[in-house]
């Protein structure tokens, strides 16, 4: 999606990274907030590789996103915005391309495979076993691996709901601001953490007017 208006900063236009880009997503609950980053001059752009669970499969098609972007004027750093298993799509991303990432942003995304989907579903999305995928997970599963994400100092912001029974937030965003914490980069992630929500619709995922400001100012700074 493109904004009517560029906001060109440096000479080069802003854009967000999202995912997971699939049939039915982007879906309705997410028009208003795409519609913001359109008014401030931002385009979001993503790119359907099936369900790949942070796969690194999808990674040439990510790759091929990316360049597309660059060759059309747009920064080498955008940000990154994941919703559920979008989480696993940027998180795995970001962990190979640090350099690339100017933040990090998140409704109820998740981290660990583990988790969402599970090692079952999973695995062919990898292309291993079940017990490959489990015992590679310093390799392959984004949660064990988020201290690269740490240790570049790249900004966070997640909203997630206290009772995410689907992506739960103890697993997956928590644990992600552990690992900041422990690096002593507390103060570079910020998670929401939403009482009495869980993996739904409620609109104050999807309207979350600081989400949105992080991630205009991170795109915008790329």
């Amino acid at each position: 999606m493109e904004p009517a208006r560029t906001s060109t900063v440096g000479g080069k236009k802003p854009w967000i990274f999202y995912g997971a880009t699939l049939s039915l997503y982007p879906d309705q609950a997410e028009i208003w907030m795409h519609q913001q980053f359109l008014d401030a001059g931002i385009a979001v752009a993503g790119i359907d590789v099936g369900e790949a669970y942070g796969s690194p499969h999808a990674f040439p098609h990510f790759e091929t996103l990316y360049q597309k972007m660059v060759k059309d004027g747009y920064s080498r750093k955008p940000a990154l915005l994941g919703r559920s298993r979008g989480g696993l799509w940027v998180s795995s991303w970001a962990i190979e391309h640090p350099d690339r990432v100017a933040g990090i942003g998140g409704i109820y995304p998740c981290y660990d495979y583990t988790t969402y989907p599970g090692l079952q579903r999973a695995a062919p999305a990898y292309g291993v076993s079940e017990q490959v995928l489990a015992a590679d997970q310093h390799k392959l599963n984004p949660i064990k691996r988020v201290g690269v994400l740490a240790d570049a100092k790249i900004p966070v912001f997640i909203i997630h709901g206290r009772d995410d029974r689907v992506v739960p937030l103890a697993q997956n965003s928590a644990a992600l601001e552990d690992v900041y914490k422990s690096r002593d980069v507390g103060r570079l992630i910020e998670v929401i953490k939403v009482y009495g929500q869980g993996h739904s619709f409620w609109p104050g995922y999807f309207q979350c007017q600081e989400l949105v400001d992080f991630l205009v100012d991170k795109a915008r700074s790329g």
